[in-house]
């Protein structure tokens, strides 16, 4: 008959259990990330609400619209415009992808350096959590600010009449350093998994 045996956690030594507990300096910071992710909804809702407002025809809240995108014309905006619809419905879009952003940060970096968050099973764990480390993390964060890039150049190039050259070409050299900055990751990541498996 064999005797069950418990597995025990090594216990640590004072200097390095003292080191290992600083890991939970970070939750502050996430904390942090999770108050400015209240202040995404609630400037999404805001922009929602003048939105819907200015297609019944509401001055004030057709003002503070393109007074938010930038948008300026030569004669006097009225009502609302294919243009204006689409820079707020890409600023919208905008802030969602910064939200996603927020939320592979918090979620995915609390569990990649500070603590398991044991949602194994759980009905609602997001898909790419079940094997997310510091090296799949780096490559999704680059991923996602390639597309906030790309939405930002989209509403400058819709907008292009409201901006000086310089201004567009900077914008969009960023964006390809983005996208160049990406491939070199994801690259590196690779080659570095491949190694590791060759050996």
């Amino acid at each position: 008959m064999t005797v069950p045996t418990t597995e025990t956690t090594p216990r640590l030594r004072p200097i390095p259990r003292f080191i290992f507990a600083s890991r939970w300096l970070q939750l502050p910071l996430y904390v942090g990330l999770i108050a400015a992710q209240g202040v995404y909804v609630f400037h999404f809702w805001v922009e929602l609400v003048h939105l819907l407002e200015a297609v019944f025809g509401n001055q004030t809240a057709l003002q503070a619209l393109v007074t938010s995108i930038g948008y300026t014309s030569d004669v006097k905006v009225t009502a609302l415009n294919e243009t204006i619809i689409m820079l707020v419905v890409l600023a919208l879009i905008d802030v969602v992808m910064i939200s996603n952003l927020l939320i592979m940060v918090i979620v995915g970096g609390y569990e990649t350096f500070v603590s398991r968050m044991d949602l194994e099973g759980h009905r609602d764990q997001p898909e790419w959590l079940s094997h997310v480390n510091a090296s799949v993390l780096k490559v999704k964060l680059g991923t996602a600010i390639i597309g906030i890039s790309s939405i930002h150049l989209l509403k400058t190039f819709i907008n292009a009449a409201n901006y000086d050259e310089k201004v567009l070409i900077a914008q969009t050299t960023i964006h390809i350093t983005f996208l160049l900055s990406a491939i070199a990751i994801a690259y590196t990541d690779k080659l570095m998994v491949r190694d590791a498996g060759g050996h």
